[in-house]
């Protein structure tokens, strides 16, 4: 059960809690500098919903960027995936961005990511392109990287579609 409403922006002193998902959720932890810097910077959201009051069960981070944001990571819990939480999330990130001034959010994916691929295009996403060989995998290959943007600002989307 998700004991948050609304997402909470984490800070520097929701680190214990952060590196402790990271690790039950993720199979591409982030490492423990990268997070806290993440959670230090003002350029950046980490966006969370929490599972009880020490846990959290789904995570986005968003760096902020002149003109758009860029989804870095979106990541949810196993025991609560499949109900509905990363799209919760995945919309809240995307109204948090427009209100603070992006036209695009951009992400990218593994190209095996099926299941987030059709998250982002229920969404509104759209392919922009991919990178060969980006991700590498366990076994020592390298897999793509799909490459999907959203217009967040309106006139944007009105000037786009004439």
């Amino acid at each position: 059960m998700i004991s948050s409403p609304l997402p909470v922006r984490l800070g520097p002193e929701h680190l214990p809690a952060l590196l402790a998902f990271e690790q039950a959720a993720n199979d591409d932890a982030w490492s423990v500098p990268l997070l806290r810097a993440a959670l230090a910077d003002a350029d950046y959201d980490v966006w969370a919903l929490w599972e009880t009051d020490k846990a959290l069960c789904a995570v986005a981070i968003v760096a902020h960027l002149p003109f758009d944001a860029e989804l870095q990571s979106i990541c949810v819990l196993p025991s609560v995936r499949r109900r509905g939480v990363a799209a919760r999330l995945l919309a809240w990130v995307l109204d948090q961005a427009e209100r603070r001034g992006a036209e695009r959010l951009l992400l990218e994916l593994r190209e095996s990511n099926t299941a987030a691929r059709r998250l982002y295009e229920r969404q509104g996403f759209t392919f922009d392109g991919q990178r060969r060989g980006y991700y590498r995998r366990a076994d020592g290959g390298s897999e793509d990287a799909i490459l999907m943007s959203r217009c967040l600002n309106e006139y944007l989307n009105d000037s786009l579609d004439t």
